[in-house]
């Protein structure tokens, strides 16, 4: 590819003396420890026109958002602890059954689970009431609807 005689672009007897040298290393070390950002820590005013200033950490979000931001990432801490727990289980005990270890730990969950359906479904059902002036027609009839073709054609019959 390229020959041994190629020039070299360093010269050999080209080098730093010790002073260069250790002010080319403290320039290095300055350099890698600048600060690379800056934050303003004024006092805020109180009121103006200035725009909110995104801060570090979580990203700003809504309280709903946040709350389930949370309850998912407590929802995976507790299924890995479970996980975790099953599987030390049966490293542990060398004869475990997976079925079995999966019913232990699976039943907690499903029983939660039916609880929080349970505790949902046993809400009151609003009382809904309809105040008409007038005369009113009520319109009891089933339509069903069938559409067929490449370009849609709805037929409705009663």
């Amino acid at each position: 590819m390229h020959p041994d005689n190629t020039p070299s672009t360093v010269r050999p007897e080209a080098g730093l003396t010790e002073e260069e040298a250790a002010t080319e290393a403290r320039r290095i070390i300055a350099d890698a420890y600048r600060p690379t950002t800056y934050r303003d820590d004024a006092p805020v005013p109180t009121h103006g026109t200035t725009p909110p200033v995104v801060q570090p950490g979580r990203p700003p979000m809504s309280q709903g958002a946040t709350d389930a931001s949370v309850l998912m990432l407590t929802g995976g801490a507790t299924v890995s602890m479970v996980g975790l727990t099953a599987a030390v289980l049966m490293y542990v005990s060398q004869y475990a059954d997976p079925v079995v270890c999966g019913l232990v730990f699976g039943a907690p969950t499903a029983l939660v689970l039916a609880l929080a359906r349970l505790a949902k479904k046993a809400k009151p059902a609003p009382d809904v009431h309809q105040h008409y002036t007038g005369p009113v027609y009520q319109d009891r009839r089933n339509v069903h609807t069938r559409t067929t073709g490449v370009w849609a054609k709805t037929n409705n019959r009663h």
